[in-house]
């Protein structure tokens, strides 16, 4: 007969060891009727020699269990919301400063691709991606640009294409025709070759451009810049007897070594001299002067003419150009020719710069790299 006794030293008269099998086990319940409520008993037993020499048993009230495991719950449901709300914040700032901006760029690079180079990028903020949203804005404005810029330059260049090849086809159609009698048709003939004459200076001018926008085109020596200016000057002869100009040269020293591309400086030349006896009154002269300055020689052109608008000083090296009151005296000119005397400058990485008033004249300055000088 086996007995079981509680810490009172009271028997447990229900108890059955039959269930026990000596194992732990656990019971939910009034322990054997030992208890008026219900408690979650622990029975382990005592063993030794192969023997079961007794049982150590621990009991909790249900009630307590159900308490500590109510505070378990309470504190998992509390930590559930908490991570739900954190959760659900970090998702509102993450769509906020990250999805949506990716949106709006994502949609601006649509737009783009479409060929909507207007539409701007809306991110008002300080961070990575305010930064992107003015990068692409900046980049879309300057992609209008260029495309404004190339549909004026083809727009241009089919005016400027266009006029002489009518005037071309209209002369020899008319000599064709018999519209123009044999004994002044010389006369339209060489009329004739000056648009021929013309279209060829275009063509040229556009290739010239071309070639440096390729960057990397300049092939750089050391070279006297007065002498290439006293022979470009001395290829002005006829015009300047024409108009009684006088092409004065002041140099401050004999010698003016730079380092530049001589073929692309002495075009930059040409134009400037070509613009300053085209636009000069009769009887005036053009001064034409270098002098050293910081490891740079600067080279100014001036001329007594009829000097450029002050609204106009800043477009005139803008492609195709040409001032209002260039129109009636440059009627050969193709509006490139500052263009291209700009460009090359700024390929040397160098500057020009132009000081004009109306009616009194203008003057050129650039600057190019003085050419090292030799160690002794």
């Amino acid at each position: 007969m086996t007995l079981k006794i509680n810490s009172k030293k009271n028997v447990i008269k229900d108890f059955d060891p039959t269930l026990v099998d000596g194992s732990t086990f656990y019971t939910i319940g009034n322990y054997f009727n030992t208890f008026d409520y219900n408690v979650l008993s622990v029975s382990a037993p005592i063993n030794g020699n192969y023997k079961i020499y007794g049982y150590v048993v621990i009991h909790m009230p249900i009630s307590t269990v159900i308490s500590d495991q109510n505070e378990i719950l309470n504190i998992v449901y509390i930590t559930s919301l908490i991570v739900f709300i954190l959760s659900t914040l970090i998702l509102i700032v993450f769509h906020k400063i990250v999805y949506a901006p990716l949106k709006k760029i994502t949609e601006a690079a649509k737009q783009y691709a479409s060929g909507n180079l207007n539409y701007k990028v809306q991110i008002d903020t300080n961070d990575e991606m305010g930064y992107l949203a003015d990068t692409l804005n900046f980049m879309s404005d300057e992609m209008g640009k260029v495309e404004d810029y190339q549909r004026n330059f083809i727009t241009n260049i089919s005016h400027d294409f266009r006029s002489p090849l009518t005037s071309i086809k209209g002369y020899l159609e008319a000599i064709l025709d018999g519209t123009i009698s044999v004994n002044i048709q010389d006369k339209y003939i060489k009329r004739v070759i000056d648009e021929a004459d013309r279209l060829t200076k275009l063509t040229g001018s556009i290739l010239t451009l071309n070639d440096i926008d390729a960057k990397g085109m300049l092939i750089r020596s050391n070279f006297d810049i007065n002498r290439v200016i006293k022979n470009t000057a001395a290829s002005f002869e006829v015009q300047c007897d024409e108009k009684d100009i006088i092409l004065e040269l002041i140099f401050s020293d004999e010698t003016a070594m730079v380092y530049a591309d001589l073929g692309k400086i002495q075009q930059v030349l040409y134009n400037l001299i070509d613009n300053a006896v085209k636009f000069s009154h009769n009887n005036s002269k053009i001064y034409i002067s270098t002098y050293p300055k910081k490891e740079k020689i600067f080279i100014s052109v001036n001329d007594s003419g009829i000097g450029i608008d002050k609204k106009e000083v800043v477009k005139i090296f803008e492609r195709f150009y040409k001032s209002d009151s260039s129109r009636g005296k440059d009627k050969k000119g193709t509006g490139l020719g500052l263009s291209i005397v700009k460009d090359i400058i700024q390929a040397h990485g160098e500057n020009i710069d132009t000081i004009s008033t109306k009616d009194v004249g203008t003057e050129f300055i650039f600057s190019l790299p003085a050419a090292a000088k030799p160690q002794e």
